[in-house]
């Protein structure tokens, strides 16, 4: 199909791009490893030549081989798992089943082998007493014959690797890294990505750092079992007269930190590099505005912006929108254009046309979902503490009781379809009401029903009365399913960079219309265009008087997980004045001819007067 033409072509060829500069870039990095890891200021020459010989040995093109192999597979996971609408828990156990989904497992699983690999490399890359997994120990003084002996050095590399890969996967999920932010500013890629090194250096060693730490705590109390565990497998002895690392005295050798510490490094370096790379090509398109050939006319701007499928062709299409709206009057008159033979603005059409439907798309999910609010309950329910939900269950009289015990609204849900989730969690989650228009392609919000009671209407108090021991684990649940603050607001704009770009391209293109639209193509359009912009101002402002949605969001921690969705309300909300401001500013008083309810002309007389 076209839409899987255009995803080969645009997407796959740009993540094939981005995984040959990083495999391109790890030779470098490596050599810088291999400086940092054989660092002797006291004898300098004999340092460099050895860092020399080591390189050009074969034990490192080995490494490389590998650690190519490694990078391939990173990228492949990166356009495997990329999304442009992150998925934002709205309670902690929705998280904890997104961490425990069978899909997360196995990529977690996968990191972690990964992560083995890139230890063993670093361990024969450092040499040294980290170079193999087993050496020849006397264990008696009596001249007995020699043993293997286990290599406890080598063996913390690799599961400080293991440890490392599983958790990048995991944070990986709870900062959202595998989001895909577009860039404002375009830039060349190269300056892109230089820009981007001093925080992936930064976000590399720290987070190294926190890990090393808690690797070190968890090998403290458990390291004895998987030690135990590659001795008997491999029939290996344990060396009495060597320092166990699972004791303080050998967790305080200062130079097993730092190679632990530098190797955690390179493995996060090398992974974030990639995912930068990725992040860098894959949001770098333009499509042609129309095309003088049949062929090529799914390539063009009207018809991809208009696809459901892949999702991320739909956001270049609008990113683009946005950009030609605002710079190039060359492709804005492709849009204003009429069709030979016939003279249809087929152009301006079909992008007012999905523009619009965006908005109202968006309109109609901010209304259903304050209109549920306001039918399931104060909005304060939302952020009452969960203590007055604890006394409520033991001392409120029945109907209050029955009413409380209702699930609460909320715009996402965990995932039905995963054997983690509970019967109990199926039976309180309401059927999901689809208001999106990525509907089934994405992790869009949604808009929930009033669910089922947890006990009939039709029972009486005895009933009731029977299911008095369930009181104790219900409260649990509420308790772990209370809802994170500003996390269902969140969720409800999550998609809405897209919105930010329809809103963007329709009033850059109506202002230049004014000068620039020889036809009169966008005069037709414009009392829908105002009045979708005022309909979805109304229900904007609406959404910000309630709890937590006007709030602004905690400071995010400088990680490789791109936050800036967080804040997409009020980049929406400021976005959607501007345009509604754009229109009126350039058209001013001719806006007075314009076919528009009383109550729309009573709010843009507002906007003419500069009082909004």
């Amino acid at each position: 199909s076209h839409a899987n033409f255009q995803c080969n072509k645009v997407i796959c060829w740009r993540a094939t791009a981005s995984i040959a500069w990083a495999v391109l870039l790890l030779p470098p990095t490596t050599a810088v490893f291999v400086i940092l890891s054989r660092f002797s200021i006291f004898h300098p020459m004999q340092w460099l030549s050895e860092c020399l010989s080591l390189l050009l040995s074969i034990n490192a093109i080995f490494s490389l081989i590998l650690l190519s192999g490694v990078i391939i597979m990173v990228g492949f996971l990166n356009l495997e798992y990329y999304t442009v609408i992150p998925t934002i828990a709205c309670s902690k156990i929705a998280l904890l089943g997104q961490l425990l989904h069978p899909r997360q497992f196995f990529s977690s699983l996968v990191h972690g082998v990964m992560g083995m690999v890139v230890g063993w490399c670093c361990a024969v890359t450092v040499g040294g007493r980290y170079e193999t997994l087993g050496y020849s120990c006397q264990q008696s003084d009596d001249g007995g014959p020699s043993q293997m002996c286990l290599n406890e050095y080598h063996l913390f590399l690799l599961l400080s690797g293991v440890f490392m890969g599983f958790s990048h996967s995991l944070l990986g999920v709870i900062h959202n890294m595998n989001y895909v932010p577009f860039h404002t500013i375009q830039q060349y890629k190269y300056l892109r990505f230089k820009e981007s090194i001093p925080l992936v250096v930064k976000c590399s060693a720290s987070q190294a750092l926190y890990s090393m730490r808690n690797f070190i705590v968890l090998y403290f109390f458990l390291g004895h079992i998987p030690k135990g565990w590659i001795c008997q497998t491999l029939q290996l002895e344990v060396d009495r007269s060597a320092h166990a690392l699972d004791t303080v005295g050998g967790l305080l050798d200062l130079s097993l930190l730092y190679h632990t510490w530098i190797s955690g490094t390179f493995l996060l370096f090398t992974w974030y590099t990639t995912l930068q790379l990725f992040r860098i090509f894959v949001t770098e398109v333009s499509f042609p505005v129309q095309s003088s050939f049949t062929d090529n006319a799914h390539q063009c701007l009207a018809k991809v912006i208009a696809e459901k499928q892949p999702i991320i062709l739909k956001f270049l299409a609008l990113q683009d929108l946005a950009l030609l709206s605002q710079h190039s009057p060359l492709r804005r008159a492709e849009v204003f254009s009429l069709s030979q033979p016939g003279g249809h603005p087929h152009n301006w059409i079909a992008v007012s046309k999905e523009c619009l439907s965006l908005l109202s798309d968006l309109t109609q999910r901010l209304v259903t979902y304050h209109d549920t609010v306001a039918t399931n309950g104060r909005a304060k329910s939302l952020s009452t503490g969960s203590e007055r939900k604890n006394s409520c269950l033991g001392v409120c009289p029945l109907h209050h009781r029955r009413r409380l015990l209702q699930p609460l609204t909320a715009p996402f849900t965990p995932d039905l379809d995963s054997p983690f989730s509970s019967p109990a969690l199926r039976r309180l989650t309401a059927p999901v009401e689809q208001c999106s228009p990525w509907h089934g392609t994405v992790q869009s919000p949604h808009i929930a029903r009033r669910g089922h009671k947890l006990w009939s209407t039709s029972a009486g108090e005895q009933q009731i009365e029977s299911t008095a021991p369930l009181a104790p684990r219900m409260t649990s649940f509420f308790v772990f399913n209370v809802q994170l603050p500003e996390a269902s607001s969140q969720a409800l704009f999550a998609d809405s960079q897209a919105h930010i770009w329809a809103l963007e391209g329709l009033s850059y293109l109506v202002q230049a219309s004014f000068t620039e639209d020889q036809f009169g193509v966008v005069q037709t359009t414009l009392p829908s265009i105002l009045s979708s912009m005022l309909v979805l101002q109304e229900a904007v402002d609406r959404h910000f008087k309630l709890p937590h949605a006007s709030s602004k969001p905690v400071r995010c921690s400088s990680t490789m997980g791109d936050c800036s969705y967080k804040t997409l309300r009020f980049a929406l909300r400021a976005a959607l004045k501007t345009a509604l401001y754009r229109i009126t500013t350039t058209f001013g008083e001719h806006l007075n001819a314009v076919q528009l309810s009383s109550e729309h002309r009573k709010k843009l007389q507002h906007f003419l007067e500069y009082k909004e």
